[in-house]
């Protein structure tokens, strides 16, 4: 006989709106979990017994219970709402377009970029991720469930926060949720530095989850509205309507404070400094050593987003009237010139190219260069090219089931071999097998397909600060 127990927490200052669902059908137990209205997450767990699999379940339903959860109805309550990122954008002023090389239209509104050595990320608000080329040719296409708030970069893992609440791996060919943020923060944006995920709210609230999704602390700037969180060593950095604020990393308490000359809307960071957006019109420069402003950036319009050339050579900012701005260290304007497609949302700096993805949706690859800049300011500039998507482009969606996962007889030669087990505290997790490897370190791995005594291959792990191993590759399930 299958039971089926429902119960939700949805407490009225917003602090708390969530489900937890209990299934026991014969030996196995089900328990998915997630925010009110969204499909959740999903864990399956087998026992020796019927007996043994209904008293595993009454003990999760009980250790709810004292948290304040209560049996309901799905579907009674609805979903809580997403902040989405509204944002104002008018035509430039400046006399003259930037050199725009080629243009990719999203078809939604974007704000997520990454570029790295082999490739450009753009995500919007329609859960697409999509990979480019530095030239422009469209080459793969993530489906993920839900809008795209931000992509960040891990070394050479990327990770995009979406508006589902989860935070999806893309490193390979099978993406996967690889953090699930509580159903009470609402992501404005994060950063992820040595597997420890650092999330910044709506409410003014950063929150730091490690590589197993487990909760480490947090804390309440003294601002709300925080746009900004980048991470290192050393800090925590924490942009919102008050200014900067740098907390430890081990375990939160605030370093220094730096008032901001408007509220923070973008930030950028450097080895030695922060780089804050302001709704003033203004980017400053904040050294991390102990929170002094060193420079101000004046552009003619609030910043929407701001970047740099390596060491903070060139200062870059784009305002909420379709202009981007390239500024000398110390803060001299060099230049100021149209992007010809919106405001930029979010930008990055790479090989005398700029990168934007503006309010239009679009991805489009400036050319930064002197001569480039040059030209542009006298008025010519390269015909633009139009990106468009190839007929047989490969998609990709994050794995829900062991189902989704391709299964083989034998470990393909190279790869490394790991195992789900079961702690006595009922939760799954993942240990190596192969040899060579440290047995004691768990593995970061996607939650979906995590079955007790399933063995899986993949093409590689890495060792991560921490004591714990990160996947690179694709993943097969063994048979």
């Amino acid at each position: 006989m299958t039971t089926k127990t429902y119960l939700e927490l949805s407490q009225d200052d917003g602090s708390a709106h969530k489900f937890y669902e209990v299934t026991v059908d014969g030996t196995t137990v089900s328990v998915r979990y997630g925010r009110i209205g969204a499909a959740g997450q999903t864990q399956i767990s087998t026992f020796p017994t019927e007996e043994k699999a209904r008293a595993a379940a009454a003990k999760k339903i009980g250790e709810k219970a004292r948290k304040g959860y209560a049996p309901a109805v799905q579907g009674q309550r609805a979903a809580r709402s997403v902040t989405r990122r509204v944002v104002a954008s008018a035509p430039s002023t400046a006399r003259a377009v930037a050199p725009v090389l080629w243009r990719f239209r999203t078809g939604s509104a974007a704000f997520g970029i990454h570029v790295d050595d082999e490739r450009c990320w753009v995500g919007n608000q329609s859960g697409d991720v999509y990979t480019l080329s530095h030239s422009g040719e469209v080459e793969a296409r993530f489906n993920l469930p839900d809008g795209v708030k931000c992509l960040v970069a891990d070394d050479f893992w990327i990770y995009a926060g979406c508006d589902d609440g989860r935070v999806y791996d893309l490193s390979s060919k099978l993406p996967f949720a690889a953090y699930d943020i509580a159903a009470d923060v609402d992501i404005f944006w994060l950063d992820i530095h040595e597997g420890v995920l650092n999330v910044a709210d709506r409410a003014g609230r950063l929150t730091v989850i490690d590589h197993e999704d487990e909760h480490q602390w947090a804390r309440r700037s003294e601002g709300e509205h925080a746009w900004m969180v980048r991470a290192d060593d050393k800090a925590v950095y924490h942009g919102h309507q008050r200014g900067v604020t740098a907390y430890a990393p081990e375990g939160g308490g605030e370093l220094w404070h730096s008032p901001t000359d408007g509220g923070v809307l973008f930030g950028w960071q450097e080895d030695a400094a922060v780089y804050a957006g302001t709704a003033h019109r203004k980017v400053q420069r904040i050294a991390k050593a102990d929170g002094r402003v060193e420079a101000v950036y004046r552009c003619d319009g609030p910043v929407y987003s701001c970047a740099t050339s390596p060491g903070g050579r060139f200062v870059f900012a784009a305002d909420s009237a379709s202009s981007v701005y390239c500024f000398d260290a110390d803060g001299t304007r060099l230049w100021k010139l149209g992007t010809g497609g919106g405001s930029a949302l979010s930008m990055q700096y790479r090989d005398e190219r700029l990168y934007l993805v503006t309010t239009d949706g679009s991805l489009a690859c400036v050319d930064a260069s002197e001569a480039a800049i040059a030209a542009a300011q006298r008025g010519t500039v390269p015909e633009t090219r139009d990106v468009k998507l190839a007929e047989a482009l490969p998609t990709y969606e994050p794995a829900t089931t062991t189902a989704a996962v391709a299964s083989v007889a034998t470990a393909p030669a190279g790869s490394v071999v790991v195992e789900c087990f079961q702690e006595s505290g009922g939760r799954v997790r993942v240990r190596v097998v192969s040899e060579g490897y440290e047995p004691s370190w768990n593995v970061q791995f996607p939650r979906a397909i995590r079955e007790p005594g399933t063995r899986y291959a993949v093409d590689a792990l890495h060792s991560a600060a921490g004591g714990f191993y990160r996947v690179r590759g694709d993943i097969r399930r063994l048979q």
